[in-house]
């Protein structure tokens, strides 16, 4: 048998300093992108973003641009989660379901915008 013996870089301490600003970088990135319409709450929802397993649903869905408590709350009221439950702690039909809510808006304003159009 060999025997390999790990030296660790620094305290523990460090260790979980320096992954704890990493994850806060990375969730940052992530509610960034979502601001600005890079991704969607749906695909980060749907998706696997490591990111976004220790958020809550409510701080994932404030990042978007003009949602607040109110908002937010509104819409968990219809699935019923939690504004404190994790993403990772959803189960599939509950991320599926609040997917769907989040990209139901869209496809009606879609099909108002091209309703006049197919009229002509």
């Amino acid at each position: 048998m060999s025997a390999t013996a790990t030296i660790a870089p620094g305290p523990q301490y460090m260790q979980a300093l320096a992954r704890a600003n990493e994850v806060r970088l990375a969730r940052a990135c992530l509610k960034r992108r979502v601001a600005t319409g890079e991704i969607t709450v749906a695909e980060v929802l749907l998706g696997t973003y490591w990111e976004a397993e220790g958020m809550t649903i409510s701080d994932l869905l404030m990042s978007q641009r003009r949602w607040g408590h109110t908002r937010c709350r509104k819409l968990l009221m219809q699935v019923p989660v939690s504004e404190n439950k994790t993403v990772g702690s959803m189960t599939e039909r509950q991320r599926g379901a609040l997917a769907q809510l989040l990209e139901l808006p869209v496809r009606e304003s879609r099909r108002e915008t091209f309703a006049p159009v197919m009229a002509i």
